[in-house]
């Protein structure tokens, strides 16, 4: 049986979202997603995301692709895969070729886990939707 493993913070669920997970099911046997806690999202990316993790962790379980939901407490994939075991690990094509998943690439080559690239659904983020939303609100009535 091969496991897979993608995580995200799933904050504005989107097609492209939709589109990662599913090719992802499609590669592996077992489906694990880590959904980052909304500590991790403040500390990383200096916000508080929209949907809160019980919420987005309830959307991500509710899939059909997805086997686990799992909370993403950091971005310790290492620690990740000695404890999921993993044998793929998935992410969008927008990472392939930066430095950190070069990194990956490297610590998990003589482990045998394979890093796929997903590719990227263009056009949709849910950075681009809450700025959207966020314009919308500050538009001057019509």
């Amino acid at each position: 049986m091969t496991i897979g493993y993608t995580t995200g913070v799933y904050d504005m669920f989107h097609i492209g979202h939709l589109n990662v997970i599913r090719a992802a099911k499609e590669r592996c046997d077992y489906l694990i997603v880590g959904v980052s806690t909304d500590e991790l999202v403040l500390h990383e990316k200096s916000k508080t995301p929209v949907i809160p993790y019980d919420e987005r962790a309830a959307i991500i379980e509710a899939l059909r692709f997805v086997d686990r939901v799992v909370p993403q407490k950091d971005k310790d994939k290492f620690g990740a895969w000695r404890e999921y075991g993993f044998h793929r690990m998935f992410v969008g094509s927008d990472w392939q070729g930066t430095p950190q998943w070069q990194q990956f690439e490297e610590q998990f080559a003589p482990l045998g886990v394979e890093i796929v690239y997903l590719p990227h659904t263009d056009g949709i983020s849910s950075t681009a939707l809450t700025n959207f939303i966020k314009e919308q609100l500050e538009a001057p009535p019509q």
